[in-house]
């Protein structure tokens, strides 16, 4: 793989059970580069190590006034030289794309699980580790893949040149293959140390990040509050702790460093006197005492790569642990195997009929609009959840039409369910990219529209745009800014009933509207999904009214079902939710709440 054929046209399947797996996984799956790299690298450093021989040989050679000798050392360290050069452009080269081709590798794998997941995916992991994975974290994993094969040809490297130290002169040759693996192993006991602050560091990092992620999400309320600075002070110590944790670590990386430059430089004294030693009893040539000096001097340079191996993996490793945690999330406890194998077979059609949750009974029939009241909005959110798929009990799959939906194919999966959550994003782009979405060509945009009561919104795209005459083609902002929470609310009700799926599934999607509007987007959710599977999770009386079927859940079970009125009349705990009655403040009388909500409803349709 070379970096202009990126992206990958499949990723493959990573090993997510650990993060040493997960790298192993990676460094298999990108062999042939890393056999090229570490092919370039053996030369280059190869290379390098032969140059102390030819100085030897060429000392030794104007010792003995040997010009023929001196000429074809000349000739080797030019080739010496030649190929140092060669190998070293081309091992930069082979390393720099087993780095990108690795990151990118990782990119893909986790765009693909947000693309499986969607919302679900930050309701599992923070949004800020999810950021700091898919941006900083990329690069340490790719950095460590590519480092492995430049120190495999480091350490051949030097078990060479000790094997030609000993072959060409033993007794020197045996001092620096004694001292040169304790000068290797040297740093392990320090590893462990720098490893754990490494990852100290990475974990404040990650909390910060996390933090700015959400303060940055969440500006518009804190200005509203006046808690901007509260959360700057906050943000400020998460960084100063980060810096801490930074110099920490960078004191035992420092202190690594100084040992892979001391150590070296000690046996280098040692090799000088015990070779001066020989030289004057006459055991050995000066041109002999000269290569291995210069041998033990180059061999610092494949000695660098131990230090950097040690530290890109202590650096990688949390990086790749938290991208195995991330990649290791499927949409339920046993649907990935499942929703694979069914997605390599023949296309299978999208289920029909009633949906149906056994965890806690909620069953919506087919074709019909559903309302579900719940007194806790978060218990809402995840049986919405649960509805798309999702399910949070191994075991227990939502049903449509009797088929399990965790066992679908994803793309059949949303196809026949679409959940839209309490807080729908926003994409930036045109209204005409915003509703370019999936569908089945039976709704058009300008039905979506005036089902979800967008004439304001339009009526606001085309003044705020400059060169837009067609609200289609007005641009929309980052996640909406520019417009106002009903009107962000009502065009993502429009982008998903252009979808038209199968079931609709709706948590509070009139929430941020006023009552009159709220009554005609009733209504016009009502006709335009006639016949279609509709869940709306509400506790507004205006689209209450509307559903053909109501149902309470109450502490994650199906308490009560009926309309609207029989509830209101019968149930006490499903009035209190619609009321919003509390034990200070009861209802004064229960038929007369009902009779002015009815009322109110009248007055509504009558002015529309």
């Amino acid at each position: 793989m070379q970096i202009h054929d990126l992206p990958y046209p499949d990723p493959g399947v990573p090993d997510a059970r650990s993060g040493p797996r997960f790298l192993w996984w990676l460094w298999r799956n990108q062999l042939g580069g890393q056999l090229k790299a570490l092919a370039w690298g053996l030369l280059h450093f190869v290379a390098v190590s032969a140059l102390p021989f030819c100085v030897g040989f060429a000392v030794q050679a104007v010792v003995d006034r040997s010009g023929t000798r001196l000429a074809l050392t000349g000739a080797l360290m030019l080739l010496c030289g030649t190929a140092i050069a060669v190998g070293d452009t081309f091992l930069h080269r082979a390393a720099v794309t087993n780095w990108i081709t690795a990151a990118a590798r990782v990119q893909q794998l986790l765009a693909r699980k947000a693309a499986e997941l969607g919302s679900v995916l930050t309701r599992r992991v923070a949004a800020g580790e999810v950021v700091a994975v898919s941006t900083g974290d990329v690069e340490k994993i790719g950095w460590f893949v590519e480092a492995v094969s430049r120190f495999t040809a480091a350490a051949v490297t030097v078990v060479v040149v000790c094997a030609g130290l000993l072959v060409y002169q033993p007794a020197l040759g045996t001092v620096v293959a004694a001292g040169l693996p304790v000068v290797a192993v040297a740093v392990l006991p320090l590893l462990p140390r720098a490893t754990r602050r490494a990852d100290v560091q990475r974990e404040k990092a990650g909390r910060a990040t996390e933090l700015a992620s959400d303060t940055v999400a969440g500006l518009r309320v804190l200005r509203g509050i006046g808690g901007e600075e509260l959360f700057l002070d906050r943000y400020r110590h998460a960084s100063q702790e980060v810096r801490h944790a930074a110099v920490r670590s960078a004191r035992m990386w420092s202190l690594i460093s100084a040992v892979q430059v001391l150590l070296p430089g000690l046996l280098l004294i040692a090799v000088v006197w015990y070779g001066v030693h020989l030289v004057r009893e006459g055991r050995i040539a000066v041109g002999e005492l000269v290569t291995v000096y210069s041998s033990v001097m180059v061999l610092s340079y494949p000695l660098q790569h131990f230090e950097e191996i040690a530290m890109s993996y202590s650096f990688s490793r949390p990086s790749a642990k938290r991208a195995a945690r991330v990649l290791s999330l499927e949409r339920s406890a046993v649907a990935g195997g499942a929703a694979r194998g069914a997605a390599g077979g023949d296309r299978a059609e999208v289920p029909r009929g009633d949906l149906y949750d056994p965890a806690t009974g909620l069953s919506a029939p087919a074709g019909r609009l559903t309302a579900v009241v719940c007194g806790d909005p978060d218990t809402a959110g995840r049986l919405a959840e649960r509805l798309g798929g999702h399910p949070t009990e191994p075991g227990r799959p939502v049903l449509l039409g009797g088929t399990p939906l965790d066992g679908l194919p994803l793309d059949l999966a949303r196809t026949a369910v679409l959940v839209q959550d309490k807080d729908p994003v926003l994409l930036s782009g045109t209204l005409r990219e915003l509703l370019d979405v999936p569908a089945s060509g039976a709704v058009t945009a300008a039905d979506a529209l005036a089902a979800a009561r967008c004439e304001d919104v339009l009526d606001a795209l085309v003044q705020g745009s400059l060169v837009a005459a067609d609200p289609m083609d007005a641009r929309i902002t980052e996640r909406g800014r520019s417009l106002s929470g009903g009107q962000r609310q009502r065009l993502a009700l429009a982008r998903s009933l252009v979808t038209d799926p199968e079931v609709l599934v709706l948590d509070e999607p009139t929430s941020a509207v006023d009552s009159h509007t709220e009554a005609r987007i009733a209504e016009g959710l009502r006709r335009l999904r006639s016949g279609r599977t509709t869940v709306v999770f509400t506790s507004s009386p205006l689209l209450l009214e509307r559903a053909d079927r109501v149902v309470l859940v109450h502490e994650d079970e199906v308490v009560a079902t009926g309309t609207h009125r029989e509830l209101f009349e019968s149930d006490p705990r499903y009035r209190a939710v619609v009321t919003r009655e509390t034990d200070d403040q009861p209802a004064a009388d229960d038929e007369d709440a009902l009779l002015d909500a009815l009322g109110e409803l009248a007055e509504i349709e009558e002015s529309a």
